[in-house]
């Protein structure tokens, strides 16, 4: 292990995957892991993986019609969850179904069916944050279901009106995306883009996400800020001593292998980018404000469509596997 072992001063390190195989093998130790549809699609892709899902549906044999997909897919998330819980001390983010993200009471009765399969499966449901898209609807269901003592995980977050509306909804953290802010704003400034003036600080994703954390520390906030979406390694350094950050596989064996010294980039009383008011949240304010962010808007949006795709092919692959 490496001198950066202190995990970015202090930052909880988390696997972004959902192959409990690979966790395993992590030469950085981790915390926590995050899941979602894609991750999960394409772990299940894997010929090691292949026999989880053929096991799910025989297992769910008596449930009748496209209930029977549905219970596959619930089955297999409590799998995921179980073996992820196994290789790490923490706790597992599992993603709700992308299809509910503009019904509140949809998302908390699945996140309530969901945790009861949990239950039966013998999983702590304290080492599980149910994960939901950051929509108007979707954090009025972290409300709910933070009063209830539910963890939650809000994800797909790209600005301020989302994550401050997740805290006031006493969400248990919030998962800003830098790698697609990144990719907005490159995309956007196309030929005229300078990759050596975005480096590090200056990245548009890390500045986002810097912003949110100095404005909930500012205000006294509980709601952690775990970074997420990560492009390349200088932007997981750049954000070092944010609450988490979750990393996938390769970079977290890229930060096994760095020996320079990292700075802490995030520290709690030093907050000269936060918002010195705290917005209103409410949800006029909310749609108001994301009319007026479009990348936000945009970039919610296309994460949905993105996982409701992956959902509609894993539950393809269920269905086929029924045929069989």
């Amino acid at each position: 292990m490496n001198a950066n072992t202190p995990l970015l001063h202090g930052t909880v390190l988390v696997a972004d995957t959902s192959d409990p195989a690979v966790v395993a093998a992590l030469a950085l130790p981790v915390q926590d892991a995050t899941t979602n549809p894609s991750l999960v699609l394409k772990t299940l892709q894997q010929p090691a993986y292949r026999p989880w899902l053929r096991q799910a549906a025989q297992s769910t044999q008596a449930v009748a019609g496209q209930d029977h997909a549905e219970a596959v897919m619930d089955t297999l998330l409590v799998r995921f969850a179980h073996a992820l819980l196994a290789v790490i001390p923490g706790r597992v983010s599992v993603e709700l179904d992308a299809r509910l993200s503009v019904d509140t009471q949809a998302t908390v009765a699945k996140a309530h069916q969901l945790l009861a399969r949990m239950d039966a499966a013998g999983v702590p449901r304290q080492r599980v944050l149910v994960k939901i898209a950051a929509t108007w609807e979707g954090i009025q269901a972290a409300r709910a279901l933070s009063q209830q003592g539910i963890g939650t995980n809000m994800t797909l977050v790209f600005g301020m009106a989302q994550a401050t509306a997740c805290a006031d909804a006493g969400a248990t953290l919030i998962s800003p995306f830098v790698g697609r802010i990144y990719d907005y704003v490159k995309a956007q400034a196309g030929a005229a883009w300078d990759e050596a003036a975005h480096a590090g600080a200056h990245d548009p994703g890390v500045q986002s996400v810097t912003a949110i954390y100095q404005t909930f520390k500012h205000h006294g906030v509980g709601t952690a800020v775990m970074g997420a979406s990560f492009r390349k390694l200088d932007q997981v350094l750049a954000l070092a001593g944010c609450d988490l950050l979750t990393i996938s596989p390769d970079l977290l064996g890229q930060l096994a292998t760095h020996a320079a010294p990292v700075v802490q980039a995030l520290q709690p009383g030093h907050t000269p980018h936060a918002l010195r008011v705290w917005p209103q949240v409410t949800e006029s304010a909310f749609r108001n404000a994301m009319v007026d962010h479009a990348m936000a808007r945009i970039k919610l949006q296309e994460g949905i469509d993105a996982f409701v795709r992956d959902t509609q092919t894993l539950l393809e692959m269920i269905q086929a596997e029924r045929i069989q």
